[in-house]
């Protein structure tokens, strides 16, 4: 991955915390978050649902929008990680989802979208 699509992946996860924090009143638990099945972007708590969020950056739609991304691959991936995460910390009461942000990184405008409940949990 080049040095430009980290930065603006960063800078997107900088802008979906903010919002999921201030706007959505989530409570961030973990950011990037690494296990041996790969990464989630953040892991928060929405109420009582714990929420593993994927975010995807974009500053044109020239390759759809973000959140078309979440692939089946990915969300297979991202239910392994999930899977993990609930084992390792006992969390098995919390009822749990995926939500994707989708961040618009436009010319003369920043736009976030947050779908909730974005996948359900693949595994095989």
């Amino acid at each position: 991955m080049s040095d430009e699509r980290k930065t603006l992946g960063a800078r997107g996860e900088a802008i979906a915390v903010a919002y999921l924090e201030k706007v959505c009143g989530y409570k961030i638990l973990h950011k990037n978050y690494r296990c041996m099945f790969g990464e989630v972007d953040i892991i928060a708590k929405d109420r009582d649902v714990l929420s593993f969020v994927e975010v995807k950056t974009r500053e044109s739609e020239e390759f759809g929008v973000p959140q078309e991304s979440v692939h089946k691959r990915k969300q297979h991936q991202l239910s392994k990680v999930a899977l993990e995460f609930i084992t390792r910390y006992k969390v098995h009461h919390l009822k749990a989802r995926f939500d994707v942000v989708a961040v618009y990184l436009y010319t003369h405008q920043e736009r976030v979208e947050l779908i909730k409940d974005a996948f359900e949990l693949t595994v095989h």
